[in-house]
C-alpha cells in the first residue's frame, strides 16, 4: 500500500544555533509544483511547552495526506528556557527557508501559507504581522486556529475554569513568554496589540464558545475585517480546548474539520502571494 505522506527531518540555522524541522511531503497525492502550496505549521503548547512531532496530530497533516500539501513545522524554542522573541525568530527563520528553498521542496512559492494550534495560533498571527513589516516574505494565507494572542484578560479568558487551558496556565503561560520585555508589548510578542491591520493575508480560523481564547479570536477576525482584509471564524459549542486534536472522533470535531479543509482548499485554489526578488 502506498504512503499517503513522507516525513523527513532536517535542522537549519536559528538563533546562533542547530534547529531541527519536520518535513511532510505528499505520497500519491503530489500535484505538480505550481499547484502545491507549502504550509508552515506551528504547534501549540502556550508558548512553552509542546514539540514539532505535535504535527501529527495536527490538522496539517491531513493537508498533506489528503490535498498535496507539504507541510514544515520547526522545534523552536520554548518560553521555560528562551522567552520572547526566541518563538518568533525561531519560525520567521522556517519561512525565509521555506521560501529560498521552495524548488526542493516541491512547492509553489506564491501559496506559502502560515497555520497552527493555539500558542501556535498565536505565533501564525505574529509571523504573519512581522512578515509583512519585514517584507521578505509575502503570505498567501493564514490559519490561526483557536489563537492565544492576548497577554490581557478578555471576558472570556477571566476566571475560566478550562480543563486543557484556563486562567490560571494562561496567566504562567504569558508571563513566562514575554518576561524580558521592558515597557510596551510588542505585536510580535502578542498580537493583539496590534493597531494596523492592513495588508495581512486572509485568515480563517475557528474556536469553541467557552474557550478562553474566544472573545480574542473574534476580536482578532473583526479587526482584520475592519482593515479589509477576508476573515472568517466559526464558533463550536464544545468544552475542550483543541478539540478537532483531543476529541477528533466527535461530531463537533469532525463538522469543524471538514470546514477547515473546505477554507483551506478555497484558499490554495484562489490566493496567491507573489515574492520579490
Amino acid at each position: 500500500m502506498a504512503k499517503k505522506y513522507y516525513s523527513e527531518s532536517k535542522f537549519i540555522e536559528s538563533g546562533g544555533q542547530s534547529m531541527e524541522i519536520i518535513i511532510l511531503r505528499p505520497g500519491p497525492n503530489k500535484k505538480p509544483k505550481e499547484e502545491t502550496p507549502l504550509i508552515l505549521w506551528i504547534h501549540g503548547g502556550g508558548y512553552v511547552v509542546g514539540m514539532a512531532r505535535m504535527i501529527y496530530m495536527s490538522r496539517a497533516k491531513k493537508l498533506c495526506e489528503k490535498y498535496g500539501a507539504v507541510v514544515i513545522t520547526p522545534e523552536y524554542r520554548l518560553a521555560k528556557k528562551s522567552p520572547y522573541p526566541a518563538a518568533l525568530d525561531d519560525c520567521y527563520n522556517t519561512l525565509l527557508y521555506i521560501k529560498d528553498n521552495h524548488d526542493s521542496l516541491g512547492g509553489n512559492p506564491s501559496k506559502i501559507m502560515v497555520g497552527g494550534e493555539s500558542a501556535g495560533g498565536g505565533l501564525t498571527a505574529a509571523v504573519c504581522m512581522y512578515a509583512r513589516d519585514k517584507g521578505e516574505v509575502n503570505i498567501s494565507f493564514q490559519m490561526p486556529l483557536y489563537p492565544m494572542i492576548d497577554n490581557t484578560d478578555t471576558p472570556s479568558s477571566v476566571n475560566n475554569p478550562g480543563i486543557t487551558w484556563n486562567t490560571r496556565r494562561n496567566h504562567a503561560a504569558w508571563k513566562m513568554y514575554l518576561r524580558d520585555i521592558r515597557g510596551k508589548i510588542p505585536p510580535y510578542a502578542a498580537p493583539a496589540r496590534q493597531t494596523d491591520y492592513r495588508n495581512l493575508p486572509p485568515c480563517y480560523t475557528f474556536v469553541r464558545r467557552k474557550e478562553p481564547f474566544y472573545c480574542e479570536t473574534l476580536t482578532f477576525i473583526e479587526n482584520l475585517k475592519a482593515a479589509r482584509v477576508r476573515a472568517e471564524v466559526d464558533v463550536y459549542n464544545t468544552g475542550v480546548h483543541a478539540f478537532d486534536m483531543l476529541l477528533p472522533f466527535r461530531k463537533v470535531s469532525r463538522k469543524a474539520i471538514e470546514e477547515f479543509e473546505r477554507q483551506y482548499l478555497y484558499a490554495a485554489e484562489n490566493y496567491t502571494a507573489h515574492q520579490k526578488d
